[in-house]
């Protein structure tokens, strides 16, 4: 099975965060249901171009959150996760997400009202 996941090597997030992250996101917006089973960690690994380790790392992290389990003999699979778990996630995810343009805001030398401008404008676009 293939998942939508997209890693970026120039990101300054470490590839098995950033594969964590999307599966964490894929699996609270309901689009990987409870036991749907993932790629395994070599498919994975492949199809994302990098090593069999990173992937390894990110399910090992999901599994110890919750997120995934591994079946000995039948492979990795999405677990149930609890309704107030997937609504801290959530908040998680995009406070996270949030925080990381505002640092590349100030990074590029915007000040506080230009990047408050361009989030008005992100949500009036996204919210109509």
């Amino acid at each position: 099975m293939k998942i939508p996941i997209h890693v970026s090597d120039e990101s300054r997030e470490p590839i098995y965060h950033q594969v964590e992250t999307q599966i964490k996101t894929l699996i609270v917006s309901g689009q990987l249901h409870p036991e749907t089973p993932l790629p395994s960690i070599r498919a994975l690994a492949s199809d994302l171009g990098c090593s069999v380790i990173t992937t390894r790392r990110a399910y090992q992290n999901l599994e110890v959150a919750g997120f995934i389990k591994t079946v000995q003999g039948k492979g990795t699979f999405v677990r149930e996760v609890k309704n107030e778990h997937m609504e801290e996630t959530k908040q998680k995810v995009v406070h996270d997400a949030f925080e990381k343009a505002v640092e590349q805001g100030i990074q590029v030398g915007c000040s506080e009202e230009e990047i408050n401008h361009i989030f008005s404008d992100v949500m009036k676009k996204n919210f109509k």
